[in-house]
């Protein structure tokens, strides 16, 4: 299997049109730009999110031509601390115009079933996917680009219904 850097899945933003969904279903997550900031918070130290740049300025460019970038994170309670870490730092994303709501996992339909094999993943404009693969202490490996009609397909299904029921992240309250 053939996998894109992050890098490169970020560029992916530049060329969609109109729609990127993120699906997000890990309880932690481990990347080196987050390694520093997270301790920081751990120890109840002050952050500049001087490091979240990079993604707040493609973000910010991306909502301003009209795009929409939504996100369902999917999540046990009570929370993994990187859960709340992340939870903390949220209102960045949706200052620059993402859109994320939260899904309690006890609170999923009975009987889902997570397309390409339980991975996180980008869905561009509903014919694009680049599905996240992990190690396993939750460091991105890279993605993978889908692009089947049927599992593309699967991925519009579940995230229709998830995305009906999720909580607003200005509702949610951990």
């Amino acid at each position: 299997m053939d996998l894109i850097t992050p890098a490169q899945r970020d560029e992916l933003f530049n060329s969609f049109e109109r729609d990127a969904f993120h699906l997000e279903l890990r309880d932690d997550y481990g990347s080196p730009i987050e390694d520093t900031p997270y301790a920081r918070w751990e120890r109840g130290e002050p952050d500049d999110y001087a490091w979240l740049d990079p993604w707040m300025a493609l973000m910010r460019g991306v909502t301003g031509e009209g795009k929409t970038v939504r996100r369902v994170r999917v999540i046990t309670e009570p929370h993994s601390q990187y859960v709340t870490w992340e939870h903390s730092m949220t209102q960045l994303n949706i200052e620059v115009g993402e859109d994320i709501r939260w899904f309690p996992r006890h609170q999923l339909p009975e009987g889902i079933t997570f397309p390409v094999q339980g991975n996180d993943w980008w869905l561009y404009d509903d014919r694009l996917l680049a599905v996240g693969h992990f190690d396993p202490e939750g460091r991105v490996l890279g993605s993978e680009i889908i692009e089947d009609p049927g599992i593309v397909a699967e991925c519009i299904r579940v995230r229709d219904l998830l995305w009906a029921d999720a909580i607003p992240h200005r509702e949610y309250k951990p």
